[in-house]
């Protein structure tokens, strides 16, 4: 070889060294969380209703905690023992995840630009569509958030929510006062109280609220979205493996539903698959599992433990709840929604 492209490819191994060295080494998330011998995943430092609330006898419940209970099960075969649950606050995200304090993030955390690029994060695919709004007091007889101008809001502290309502106001030319809670309940109480005008969250906790309030009819839920957004479950940048298993995790769950595989009949799907793929994501042929390093039962696991999508959202936000929510965009792409499994091959 010349000495030309000699110095050409030492320059090349070079630069991708320097590159390398650049990017943050990750070590592998499953074997740190299999010695631990426990996942260490998200709650909220209040209740944040449907999604991570506490029961009457102390559990944990809601739709982000199942997703933390699934994962868990991928790990260990069932979430029993292997899981915790650690209170958190909305700031206190992404300091504990990049310290490895948190395996893994599961806290409607909207996937933005900002998050992925600057913060060291990465995020898995969408589990779930949020549309920002304003909910406000009926009294006031705003018909829009225009109306409210002059007013004040709430606002749960160090959120999206917080950051997009301020944009949505400066760029409408909307004076509010903005009055941030650290805790999702505290915001909640302080506009049940009458201390704010209004009150921003996502459309589900609204609905939550409205529905948890003294009166439902004194509270109206305005037509203006001022922000939508994905929500993604979130690992430290370079974690791909870990990645991998979080997409795999709830994939499962989608293509659970989408075959008709409930925690109800699973058994018996488990002993008559009706396809190769569902044989092969219950474990009955092997290779699903060991694609990415854990039991080719996983997926039977997984939907035996905490069921599939449909069964998550109806026991904590569905007809099985308190709080009776249609899934929207949340539904299978079949069903007129967004939500889509990854393909089996």
């Amino acid at each position: 070889m010349k000495k030309p492209a000699l110095r050409a490819l030492a320059v090349l191994c070079g630069a991708a060294l320097s590159l390398a060295t650049l990017l943050p080494a990750s070590a592998d998330t499953l074997d740190e969380v299999k010695e631990r011998g426990a996942l260490n995943c998200t709650g909220h430092n209040g209740s944040y209703l449907g999604l991570a609330e506490v029961d009457d006898t102390g559990n944990w419940k809601g739709l982000d905690i199942d997703f933390c209970r699934a994962l868990a099960t991928a790990v260990f075969g069932t979430y029993e023992g292997h899981l915790n649950i650690v209170p958190i606050s909305w700031a206190q995200r992404w300091p504990l995840l990049q310290s490895g304090e948190l395996d893994v993030v599961v806290k409607s955390s909207d996937w933005t630009a900002s998050r992925d690029s600057e913060l060291g994060l990465q995020f898995s695919s969408v589990y779930v569509f949020t549309s920002q709004k304003v909910m406000a007091h009926k009294e006031l007889g705003a018909e829009t958030l225009a109306d409210l101008d002059g007013g004040s809001i709430c606002v749960p502290a160090g959120t999206s929510t917080e950051k997009l309502l301020a944009s949505y106001l400066a760029a409408h030319g909307i004076d509010m006062e903005i009055i941030a809670s650290e805790k999702t309940e505290e915001s909640q109480a302080a506009y049940l109280s009458g201390r704010c005008d209004a009150y921003a969250e996502w459309d589900v906790q609204l609905a939550v609220a409205r529905l948890n309030a003294e009166n439902e009819a004194d509270h109206v839920i305005l037509p203006d979205t001022f922000a939508a957004g994905p929500c993604g479950m979130v690992v430290r940048e370079n974690d791909d493996h870990w990645l991998d298993i979080v997409n795999f995790t709830l994939s499962t769950m989608l293509t659970a539903e989408q075959a008709g595989v409930t925690q109800a009949n699973v058994d018996e799907m488990k002993a008559n698959p009706p396809t190769p793929d569902i044989a092969k994501m219950l474990g009955v042929t092997p290779g699903y599992g060991s694609r990415v390093g854990l039991s080719d039962s996983f997926g039977y696991d997984i939907i035996k433990a905490v069921g599939n999508y449909n069964d998550v959202w109806e026991r904590n936000l569905g007809q099985g709840s308190p709080y009776k929510l249609a899934r929207g965009p949340n539904e299978l792409w079949q069903n007129g929604g967004v939500l889509f499994p990854m393909i089996m091959d």
